[in-house]
């Protein structure tokens, strides 16, 4: 499969070096030159190019920039193609944003707003960089990591459950776009180390209104 990387920063770079460790075709990007990434592809294995050239290439394609830039993804070359979202909204980073913050809506469901032909599926956002690369175990491993996931196209969650698997995790259905509130940041499974039964059991607790404290995930 080719896959597409939109974003070097901790996330982008662990999902690159995941895909391409799993057999992957991958090419990562930035929004500054990509000659700026040539240690980074090297050192990984992989590809680089522009964000248009990186979503173009991917038959996947992960976006994992800073909430705030969403509206500077490639948007004509996103069409059709599966977008996983691992994004997460920090007001601190990206500002306030009042559809947020009234909780009318949620993370994936304005990134698949901002690019109306892709298949977004929302994946990876609930983990810490330094995990992802770490805590991948054998499908037979005993408690092995779960991770969520949700999205309006089940071909495209199929896919992508498909990848969480393969990275080394336990792929926990979480439903649509709406429901994934329920691991956005600060919600009870959100980058806390979890097995099937605990993202299952964590998800049904999350409350709509209540937030964890703040850093609580990072210890």
């Amino acid at each position: 499969m080719k896959i597409g990387i939109l974003g070097a920063g901790f996330i982008g770079r662990a999902m690159a070096t995941l895909a391409s460790n799993g057999g992957h075709e991958v090419m990562i990007s930035n929004s500054r030159d990509p000659r700026t990434l040539t240690s980074t592809a090297s050192a990984i294995g992989c590809a680089l190019g522009t964000a248009e050239e990186a979503a173009k290439f991917g038959d996947v394609v992960v976006v994992a920039v800073p909430f705030m830039n969403i509206d500077a993804l490639p948007v004509t070359a996103l069409d059709g193609k599966i977008v996983i979202d691992t994004g997460n909204y920090y007001p601190e980073r990206d500002g306030q944003i009042a559809a947020l913050d009234s909780r009318s809506t949620t993370t994936s469901q304005m990134l698949a707003a901002a690019l109306p032909g892709a298949r977004v599926v929302k994946a990876f956002n609930a983990i810490l960089a330094k995990d992802l690369e770490t805590d991948g175990k054998p499908a037979d491993a005993p408690n092995r990591r779960a991770l969520p996931f949700a999205g309006d196209d089940e071909q495209a969650k199929r896919v992508v459950s498909g990848l969480l698997d393969q990275f080394g995790f336990d792929p926990v259905d979480a439903g649509t776009l709406a429901d994934s509130w329920r691991f956005e940041r600060a919600k009870p499974v959100y980058c806390i180390a979890l097995d099937r039964a605990g993202i299952v059991e964590g998800l049904a607790a999350a409350k709509r209104d209540v937030e964890l404290p703040h850093g609580s995930w990072r210890r």
